[in-house]
């Protein structure tokens, strides 16, 4: 069955870890029909779930995609993992998406994650409901839960469905939109006529829906204070206007496990949550500023392309979300990002490993073409060349790296090859040689995450990979000014060289880096020497004279000279200016410079003076601390590299797995003492061996 855009609903199922996100979903797939049996995550078979790192690791390593009918609508859902290592598929997942459904564990209220979920939607003013989950633990506390998101995030929090019960107890919810109760039998959601005891809850929580919904309409709120109340149909029509303008978050509750309280979540999505066609994307002009673009099926086609994926059986598949127009099979269109035509061939709907087969997708609507050559990720897609390219996905920084190599080295290119195509299929990897440090660099946002890249590899390719540590990309720079002179002087019958330099170098602010200043006067040097001057004082400034780095923040000058009418040349003057300058920065207190990473760090108050103590033991400084609500702590510094190259390991063994960072390069500072002694040891330990190697 094909369908319209009004008709079409894409929301991304989002939470922290070991929330319930995969459960639910296979538990929504079931109650419509789309399943006959409901896996668990033990069983290694659920629907989104399905490659094999997933099924031996028993979490959510991809954002999978998934789609089924309720009622008249068609429902698209991204299952999305909880890790901060995967970060970059939510965020694929949230582009595509006209709703979050956020889940809180009722047990643990919020946690880490979800308050840097909840940032993204907020950067991206997405709508968002609550599905409150596991209602029938003891622990559970639904009350708590809706209070913390409130207070945490200052989020107008609307129960749609309440409980009946808790933990034991726990028997369904009442939905107090439509005034109906839910009860299990026999595994399957059953209406039944609200229990008394629960009709006074039932009462309160319709009051505060109506007057949520009455708030963003004056009409509507006349009526809820003229009537005390509003019909349903005004309801209706409140609420949608409040998820359009993202003033309220729904809240569900339930048991994923059990299914309860599951079909009211669906009914709210096909019922409230407004349509595609109401939404807006984001293009770019030709002077670089954004506009909008409405989604819109009755004009020309575009599309953006939000993930790639290589299929074992199926080839090269792209994931796109259609924002105007109809994409159909077997037609032509134009790939805008690199200027050439693209073959559509087949086109399919996604239930998570399976394809199904479609003849068309219409705008609002996410879907996969195959074997697209040229399409990759952030990539528009349209019927003409002169379409406007969308806003590309925005990803996070790396914060893990790793050197990587092949055991065999006949096999590092097909292990380059491997690792760019990986990087092809996710955002937040990034891939290559640092001829600098003269290692193969493979970046992403954890240990898990590179591992995983890594392990995956090695599986398929047959390919041992041998990982270590990558080296940090030190500087040099002087600390006072300068000078010194150098003659190159070299006779070996017929021409010779001849080229005297004299040189002043000076420190310049930091992140200046670097100036060149001819002051010769009287044609001591020509004009025509000073190009090979210059080339001399960079060719000096790519190996310093510490350890072999790169020279930065350097002002140098060419102050007086000497040349030869027949022997001077370019190549004898830069061969005189390199020495000068290395000569010049060795009287100007030659030092070495450590980059510094801004890190930022969400821990749970139980951890903090743990962290604080840790940061302190890498050098750290602690520029601030910010509580978050819910007894989570952001706590904000500036630490060496060095000492973060396996944060990610120590604080994850700091905090039992619940602590997560963020890291962005901020400065490059001065080093001495043992510190510079060990950087300078290492570096020569590190070229002796490369010689060797040649």
């Amino acid at each position: 069955m094909e369908y319209v855009t009004d008709k079409v609903r894409t929301v991304t199922v989002a939470g922290h870890g070991q929330t319930g996100k995969t459960t639910l979903v296979e538990r929504l797939l079931f109650g419509a029909g789309i399943i006959e049996r409901v896996e668990t995550i033990e069983s290694g078979k659920t629907t989104s779930d399905f490659t094999p790192e997933e099924i031996n690791r028993k979490i959510s390593i991809y954002a999978s995609l998934v789609h089924l009918p309720w009622k008249d609508t068609l429902i698209n859902i991204w299952d999305t993992p909880g890790s901060s290592d995967f970060a970059g598929e939510v965020i694929t997942a949230f582009r595509a998406s006209e709703l979050a459904v956020m889940l809180i564990d009722a047990r643990q209220g919020v946690q880490i994650e979800t308050i840097k979920l909840w940032r993204n939607l907020d950067r991206r003013n997405k709508a968002r409901v609550l599905f409150i989950n596991y209602l029938d633990d003891e622990r559970a506390d639904f009350e708590k839960s809706v209070h913390d998101v409130h207070s945490q995030f200052e989020a107008d929090v609307c129960p749609v469905t309440i409980p009946m019960g808790s933990g034991a107890s726990f028997r369904g919810v009442i939905n107090a939109l439509t005034g109906k109760a839910y009860e299990l039998v026999d595994g399957i959601e059953t209406e039944i006529p609200i229990p008394e005891e629960f009709t006074a809850e039932y009462e309160r929580a319709h009051e505060v829906l109506a007057g949520a919904a009455a708030e963003g309409d004056d009409d509507l709120l006349i009526k809820f204070i003229d009537e005390a109340g509003l019909s349903d149909e005004d309801m209706v029509y409140g609420l949608k206007l409040a998820i359009k303008d993202n003033r309220i978050v729904p809240a569900f509750c339930g048991c994923a496990v059990t299914g309860a309280g599951t079909s009211s979540l669906l009914d709210f999505i096909t019922t409230i949550v407004p349509s595609p066609a109401l939404a807006l994307e984001t293009s770019l002009t030709e002077d670089e500023s954004k506009a909008t673009v409405k989604i819109d099926p009755a004009t020309p086609f575009s599309a953006l392309v939000l993930k790639i994926s290589n299929d074992q059986f199926s080839g090269k598949l792209a994931y796109l979300k259609v924002i105007t127009g109809t994409l159909k099979a077997d037609s032509e269109v134009f790939n805008v990002s690199e200027n050439k035509k693209e073959k559509i061939g087949k086109l399919f709907r996604v239930l998570g490993k399976k394809l199904v087969e479609t003849r068309e997708i219409c705008a609002g609507d996410v879907g996969v073409a195959s074997k697209l050559p040229y399409a990759k990720i952030n990539h528009t897609l349209a019927a003409s060349a002169d379409t406007p390219l969308f806003v590309p996905l925005r990803t996070p920084n790396p914060v893990y790296s790793m050197a990587v190599s092949a055991k065999d080295k006949k096999d590092d290119d097909k292990l380059a090859e491997l690792l760019i195509r990986a990087c092809e299929e996710d955002m937040t990897l990034s891939f290559g040689f640092n001829a600098e440090t003269k290692q193969s660099v493979l970046s992403g946002m954890g240990d898990l995450h590179i591992n995983i890249v890594l392990n995956r590899i090695k599986n398929l390719a047959k390919i041992e990979i041998i990982t270590s540590v990558p080296r940090i990309p030190y500087r040099e720079t002087v600390q006072r000014k300068s000078q010194a002179e150098y003659t190159h002087k070299k006779q070996s019958g017929g021409h010779g060289q001849y080229a005297r330099v004299v040189l002043a170098v000076e420190p310049l602010e930091r992140s200046a880096g670097y100036s060149f200043t001819n002051a010769v006067f009287g044609g001591a040097i020509s004009k025509g020497h000073i190009p090979g001057v210059e080339k001399g004082v960079k060719e000096g400034m790519e190996n310093g004279v510490i350890a072999g780095y790169p020279v930065v923040d350097v002002g140098a000058t060419v102050l007086d000279g000497k040349e030869h009418p027949v022997d001077s040349s370019e190549m004898a003057f830069k061969i005189a200016s390199r020495n000068a300058f290395k000569d010049a920065m060795r009287n100007a207190g030659a030092i070495l410079l450590e980059p510094i990473m801004s890190l930022t760090v969400f821990v749970n108050m139980a951890y903090l003076g743990d962290i604080m103590s840790d940061l302190s033991s890498r050098r750290g400084q602690i520029l601030g601390q910010t509580s978050l609500g819910g007894g989570i702590e952001e706590i904000r510094a500036l630490v060496p590299h060095q000492e973060l190259l396996k944060y990610a390991i120590d604080l994850r063994a700091i905090t039992s797995g619940t602590g997560s960072f963020e890291i962005a390069f901020d400065h490059y500072n001065p080093i001495s003492g043992k510190i510079a002694d060990d950087v300078v040891t290492a570096a020569k330990e590190f070229n002796k061996q490369q010689s060797e190697d040649e």
